[in-house]
């Protein structure tokens, strides 16, 4: 049985929903957006949403986002959001934007700390090696963080250390 996808009561196959639902959209019904910044400046992206379960619940809402590109008319990118019913696309395009900042994370683990240099053929040792593996990325990146940032030497010790004891008097 084929699945579907459902809006204002009509019923779309779900693999064509995003071909019927997007490029024959009004182009007013498309805003212009930046997702974030890219290596060469702002990610701007035309971007447009369409509910597809839309009596699911009333506090929630099932929605398609679609990414347009602004050179590339043709090319369109989808996401799929549940989120709460008064979520803006504002803030489904700044989330979907943050999938790039996710995506190098794992870009610079495979590259430092050996992400996918793994050959365990059971989960226990493939678990251990990720667990291992983003634990090194996250020392690595404190720091970075701490090198960066000028006014605090990683060797100054906090001003001062108070006492466990509540009852405690120096």
């Amino acid at each position: 049985m084929e699945s579907t996808l459902t809006s204002d009561r009509s019923v779309f196959p779900r693999r064509a929903a995003s071909a019927i639902l997007f490029p024959g959209l009004p182009w007013q019904k498309w805003k212009r957006c930046s997702c974030g910044n890219g290596a060469h400046g702002p990610r701007i992206y035309n971007w447009a949403r369409f509910e597809v379960r839309p009596w699911h619940r009333e506090d929630r809402r099932h929605w398609v986002i679609a990414r347009r590109s602004v050179s590339r008319p043709q090319e369109i990118s989808y996401y799929i959001a549940y989120c709460p019913a008064e979520t803006t696309l504002d803030v489904l395009i700044r989330v979907a934007g943050s999938r790039w900042a996710v995506e190098e994370g794992f870009q610079t683990a495979k590259q430092e700390c050996g992400l996918d240099d793994y050959q365990d053929r059971r989960y226990p040792g493939w678990h251990r090696h990720i667990t291992l593996a983003m634990a090194a990325h996250a020392c690595l990146t404190v720091l970075r963080a701490r090198a960066l940032d000028i006014d605090k030497a990683e060797t100054d010790p906090p001003s001062s250390y108070p006492s466990p004891s509540p009852n405690y008097d120096a």
